[in-house]
């Protein structure tokens, strides 16, 4: 039996490869949807096996919220030629809508959903038979909270951002601190979260540095604890000075929107060395 156009385009549909692709699938399986199907799937391991030892430094960065849950999620490949690829770009897309829509907790979950007639694990691979690149699943974050705000970079899917404050506001203080996140890259909300062993390590070199310059040992505290301040003024989210108005700071610029406005919890991954 002939390969037939719509045949090609139904194929093509429901495994995203491209037209040739498609075709020689359909003409090895004789026609069948599903055993061309299958050629395709093994095609993709096949390339997904052979290149498994290259490194997937490029890709695209998605982000999405709905009914107080959002997150985050890159699909990753080798080239900066296919991270642009209108169907890449839909496929991150496509499995970031289903991560949300399911609230899924972790990575492992999201590979695990279904997928068309498989998993978005089994997706992502197919995808690299289709591209013969490398491709992988990373950076999965996620938060929740009664208002998030998303932010892509530019909208260049190489830099994501989300936040979550603790009340509904007008949607313009979240997208701010959004765009904060995605600029000053805070290290945590206030000094409650601050990650204690780096905290320690930053006290311990405050306190170094004080003797190297010959403070009283009995002014060492004091002086350590000065200095951490500043830090925390600089990684800490809240107290930093807002990039919109130096004057002022996070916190200060979300209380202009209620007095009892705060961030809950924030994310923020990118592609890109920093």
């Amino acid at each position: 039996m002939a390969v037939t156009m719509a045949d090609i385009t139904k194929l093509r549909k429901l495994s995203g490869a491209g037209m040739m692709d498609c075709k020689k699938a359909l003409e090895e399986a004789n026609n069948d949807i599903e055993a061309a199907m299958e050629i395709i799937r093994k095609k993709g391991q096949a390339v997904a096996a052979k290149r498994s030892d290259r490194e997937a430094a490029e890709g695209c960065v998605v982000a999405k919220a709905a009914d107080g849950f959002g997150a985050i999620i890159a699909l990753k490949c080798e080239t900066d030629f296919v991270a642009k690829n209108e169907d890449f770009v839909k496929l991150a897309n496509d499995i970031l809508d289903l991560a949300v829509a399911n609230k899924c907790a972790t990575l492992d979950e999201v590979k695990a959903l279904p997928f068309g007639n498989a998993t978005v694990a089994d997706a992502v691979v197919d995808r690299s038979g289709i591209t013969g690149e490398k491709m992988e699943l990373d950076g999965y974050m996620t938060v929740e909270g009664p208002c998030i705000s998303v932010y892509n970079h530019q909208n260049k899917n190489q830099l994501c951002t989300l936040v979550a404050l603790n009340k509904e506001v007008d949607a313009q203080y979240g997208h701010a601190v959004a765009m904060q996140i995605a600029a000053m890259s805070p290290r945590s909300i206030d000094e409650s979260d601050y990650p204690a062993d780096v905290l320690a390590k930053e006290k311990e070199i405050a306190a170094d540095k004080a003797r190297e310059e010959g403070k009283p040992e009995n002014m060492i505290e004091r002086i350590a604890m000065g200095r951490l301040s500043k830090l925390f003024k600089e990684e800490c989210l809240l107290k930093q000075a807002f990039i919109q108005n130096d004057k002022i700071s996070v916190a200060d610029y979300l209380k202009e929107a209620d007095k009892d406005c705060t961030v809950i919890a924030f994310k923020r991954f990118t592609l890109r060395a920093e």
